[in-house]
């Protein structure tokens, strides 16, 4: 493959078999060589290939600015991760990831150490998420000998969430901000404490992110089910009733009317989780 930029030392971009452009990653494989140079293939550890432009030039630029073993370290984490999560992973934890990750190392090595003020919600929200967090931090201690705590392990979740829905990060908060509002809404109205490990607790919670996602980008339901909510009203009222104290909350909040349809549905989550 021939070089068309050398990055550093470590990391140049090729022009790959499809003539696209590819990172390449090894020890020494940019060290001396040129624009044109064919790149050395026994020195080729990596190769990478993002297909979006923006999300590509984000990522050539991390390349630059953190160390090459903090890289690969975070590119084992996320090659395990994708085989023990359900979701798809975007291409975009190819670049945040590794970034915090490395500044996460940098700043043990100047003794600061971060809490996580959502590390409760995230592992209750994103149980897989979150032990692919602690695998990952595991990993961390095995290769580095830094034994970070469990709240590193929520902040790495939340870059597996993120990943999962393409969104940016501030959307995870948002996201796990929503649903902390609404089980407290839950346990106000219901006076009851869902059961975290049910079935049913999880659906309302994937319910819960969709919801998040489609608040962000400003899309309802409607009212096209609105007929079947006189008579689910009828047979749940307490449900009923804590639903339109969510979706007033949700107006209030974030400007976003979420519909009949909407109402309808977190009727019924919130009757199954609940039993009222």
């Amino acid at each position: 493959m021939q070089i068309q930029k050398v990055l550093n030392n470590n990391v140049v971009i090729a022009l790959d078999e499809n003539g696209e452009e590819t990172v390449l990653m090894g020890r020494g494989l940019g060290f001396g060589r040129r624009t044109g140079d064919d790149a050395p293939a026994d020195l080729i550890q990596k190769r990478f290939t993002l297909h979006a432009e923006q999300l590509s030039d984000r990522f050539q630029q991390l390349l630059t600015s953190i160390p090459l073993p903090h890289f690969l370290l975070s590119e084992r984490i996320i090659d395990r991760a994708k085989r023990t999560l359900s979701a798809t992973l975007s291409d975009s934890i190819y670049v945040t990831l590794p970034d915090h990750i490395s500044a996460a190392i940098e700043r043990h090595k100047q003794g600061i150490e971060l809490s996580n003020p959502l590390l409760w919600d995230i592992r209750q929200f994103y149980p897989e998420e979150y032990r692919a967090g602690c695998a990952a931090v595991d990993l961390i201690r095995e290769e580095t000998n830094i034994a970070f705590p469990e709240d590193e392990a929520a902040f790495i979740a939340m870059h597996f969430v993120n990943a999962e829905g393409g969104g940016e990060l501030p959307e995870v908060y948002d996201m796990t901000c929503l649903m902390q509002r609404v089980f407290a809404l839950v346990r106000a109205h219901c006076g009851i404490e869902p059961d975290r490990d049910a079935v049913d607790f999880y659906r309302f919670v994937t319910h819960l992110k969709f919801l998040a996602r489609r608040i962000a980008v400003g899309q309802s339901y409607g009212d096209s089910d609105a007929d079947l909510l006189p008579p689910v009203q009828v047979k749940y009222p307490a449900a009923f009733a804590c639903a339109q104290a969510v979706c007033r909350s949700i107006l209030e909040e974030y400007g976003f009317d979420a519909g009949k349809n909407e109402l309808l549905y977190l009727t019924l989550h919130i009757a199954r989780v609940t039993g009222v």
